[in-house]
């Protein structure tokens, strides 16, 4: 059997905490990381200061931060914070409670449905596949 990397368990400060940074400077959505690839369920926080993401990770205990391209001499460095898939799940159960914005719709309908039209070895009944492109445009619909 296969072990996953969990998110720590975050105490109920540190959890809300993490909620209002989602809502506020955050994404919950689905992606790809390649054209052809089927879409992963990805959290992300953007924000210029890197030692508050560097907290946000080793709070998580999971994710990883990276920095954005500057396009132009002033503007400001700036970061964002990732994690993706089951991590991504273990982490929307802990602080879907706290959240606020339209992305707690989003964080809903991920926990209720991510892993149950996710397959393992990736390959999809036609069934499976139809139900999993209606629950990514229902998600991605959803904006505020």
């Amino acid at each position: 059997m296969a072990r996953y990397r969990l998110v720590n368990r975050l105490d109920l400060p540190t959890a809300a905490y993490l909620a209002g940074l989602v809502d506020g400077e955050g994404t919950v959505t689905l992606t790809r990381v390649h054209r052809n690839e089927n879409r992963r369920l990805v959290v992300c926080i953007a924000n210029n200061d890197l030692s508050l993401l560097e907290y946000v990770r080793d709070a998580v205990g999971a994710g990883k931060i990276t920095a954005k391209r500057s396009y132009s001499r002033h503007h400001s460095p700036s970061f964002n914070y990732q994690i993706a898939n089951r991590q991504a799940l273990d982490l929307l159960r802990q602080i879907v409670i706290f959240m606020r914005t339209y992305k707690t719709r989003r964080a809903q309908l991920a926990l209720q449905n991510y892993l149950r039209l996710t397959p393992r070895n990736g390959r999809y009944s036609a069934e499976t596949r139809t139900a999993r492109l209606e629950f990514e445009n229902n998600l991605l619909a959803m904006r505020p």
